[in-house]
């Protein structure tokens, strides 16, 4: 067991405060600061003691992952752990199932596109569902919204009843499909068009008496036009769901389920990939076929996580078998005891935990291999410390 170095990622959309008052940083940073990865995606590998995390699990796989996730994932670590920073909204993407990763790599490989070319979307033959925990307040745009509430959104704002027809209640999926298909699009004079027509509905909802959530949706939307002037994005972003996740709850996202985090700073744990198809607010590769082919289209009626507690434990509840995530909080002494057959990443979030010689603070990690014995972290702040356990 070690100290896991993570690899900061400083995307435009970053933020300037969120990760460096994490890690007891100056602030604002000179950059944005998106991300901090733990784990041994070869784009960005954490470091363990000087040596990326990946070169140590190939040069003993089984020591380092166990016989059993060894070969179920071929030698390969099966998750990713990041802090994620939004500061900006991100682009409206989705992430392929196993299946259509696996195509698709397989495709862009025949059509000789470079790994690192800006018009590929297949990075890897790996699906990406994903889990964000929040750590502060936290808004997301997660899956399409039902048929009935987007119908009602489009009549309050107004410029949109030639879409709202095409919403069928009796078939929701086409509707949905086939509207969502439409706007993003649009033809350039057309969408600016439909946009400006959209933006003045907002403005004048924004002041109005309309229901809290649709005021909601109003005023997001003329953010993002405000920061991505033109962009099809915001148009795609009104069937969404809008969601504000308080501190400690949670998003999970399957494959083929759109999504924008939108601000805030949470951990987020995926299946170790880079598959990302965009369909808007962003001025990276937008590929609007290959978007609606893996697209989700049924609606998410509530994209938030499940979750059992159990004192200071709480499990998320997913339908994966790429990893298992749980949130500890321990009282100083309490202690977090990990014990499996295969590998784990423990992060701290607040206070500090130790064990033996290694005292994990804020946005530190620790990397505990499958031939690691059991081991513990004891809370030794005078706040109490919250621990995020990750294994396969």
């Amino acid at each position: 067991m070690q100290l896991l170095e993570g690899t900061l990622r400083t995307y435009p959309w970053g933020s300037r405060t969120l990760l460096a008052e994490l890690r007891g940083l100056p602030a604002p940073s000179p950059t944005p600061e998106a991300e901090l990865w733990f784990g041994a995606h070869p784009a960005a590998p954490s470091m363990l003691g000087g040596h990326p995390l990946d070169d140590i699990i190939a040069a003993d796989p089984e020591a380092a992952l166990g016989a059993r996730v060894a070969g179920e994932y071929g030698n390969q670590l099966p998750f990713l752990v990041k802090l994620l920073a939004a500061g900006e909204p991100l682009s409206i993407q989705a992430h392929p199932s196993r299946e259509q990763a696996q195509e698709g790599f397989s495709r862009e490989n025949s059509q000789n596109i470079a790994l690192d070319d800006s018009r590929r979307n297949y990075k890897d033959p790996n699906h990406k569902p994903e889990l964000i925990v929040a750590l502060t307040p936290f808004r997301a745009l997660a899956g399409f919204r039902p048929t009935e509430r987007t119908q009602q959104l489009f009549a309050t704002l107004g410029g949109l009843d030639r879409y709202s027809s095409m919403l069928v209640t009796d078939r929701p999926e086409e509707g949905l499909r086939a509207v969502f298909t439409t706007l993003i699009s649009l033809p350039t004079t057309l969408r600016m068009s439909v946009l400006n027509d959209v933006k003045a509905g907002a403005e004048t909802t924004t002041n109005s008496g309309a229901e809290p959530w649709i005021v909601d949706v109003a005023q997001t939307f003329l953010q993002l036009t405000d920061r991505y002037p033109g962009d099809v994005g915001a148009l795609a972003a009104l069937m969404l769901n809008l969601v504000t996740l308080e501190p400690g709850e949670a998003l999970y996202l399957d494959a083929g389920q759109p999504h924008a985090y939108l601000s805030g700073l949470g951990v987020e744990v995926m299946a170790n990939s880079d598959n990302v198809l965009r369909g808007g607010l962003t001025s990276k590769h937008v590929d609007v076929p290959e978007l609606a082919r893996v697209l989700n289209f049924a609606a998410l009626e509530r994209p938030h996580a499940k979750s059992t507690k159990n004192g200071g434990a709480e499990h998320f509840e997913l339908p994966i078998e790429d990893f298992r995530v749980s949130r500890h909080t321990l009282a100083n002494g309490d202690t977090l005891q990990v014990d499996t057959d295969g590998p784990a990443i423990v992060l701290c979030t607040a206070g500090r935990a130790a064990i033996g010689d290694l005292e994990l603070q804020p946005a530190q990690a620790a990397w505990i291999p499958a031939a690691e014995p059991s081991v513990a972290f004891t809370s030794t702040g005078d706040t109490p410390a919250e621990l995020f356990l990750v294994s396969a």
